[in-house]
């Protein structure tokens, strides 16, 4: 089986998180079979409290047209947590592809009451890595998702 090519930049983007001493989550925003955003959390990297993945990655996508977002998929090596769900769903962005959520599950119930199709693929890498730092680092974890 070959590993979608979106879901890969999107590890690339957690790994580089990693490697910089953050939460290994990374994702990626496609429009029209090309990728237009990328982003990692860089909460650790800034001291940023709202400096999530997907969050991230929009905002290096900069600034965009609403059809732009309305035609767009994100793809998230984690499931989204409330507030970039909320992103999600405020830019109206209609797909969103979840590496994995076993280790934490986001508002996958908000968006797709909001009409996003959310596809969840548990990619042994995603579920590793989230698994490897999670062991290593529950302190870290625990701020991140806000307990």
């Amino acid at each position: 089986m070959t590993k979608d090519l979106y879901l890969q930049a999107a590890i690339e983007q957690a790994r580089k998180s990693l490697a910089e001493g953050g939460i290994p989550i990374g994702s990626v925003l496609v429009h029209e079979g090309r990728i237009i955003g990328r982003g990692h959390n860089c909460r650790v990297q800034t001291g940023s409290a709202i400096d999530h993945g997907e969050m991230n990655c929009l905002r290096n996508a900069g600034r965009l047209p609403a059809k732009v977002y309305r035609n767009s998929t994100i793809y998230s090596t984690l499931s989204p947590c409330p507030m970039c769900s909320g992103a999600i769903v405020l830019y109206k962005i209609p797909r969103v592809v979840v590496g994995e959520n076993q280790t934490f599950l986001g508002a996958e119930d908000y968006m797709r009451s909001q009409g996003v199709q959310v596809e969840v693929v548990q990619d042994p890498e995603c579920i590793q890595l989230m698994t490897d730092f999670i062991q290593a680092n529950p302190d870290l974890w625990n701020e991140d998702i806000g307990v």
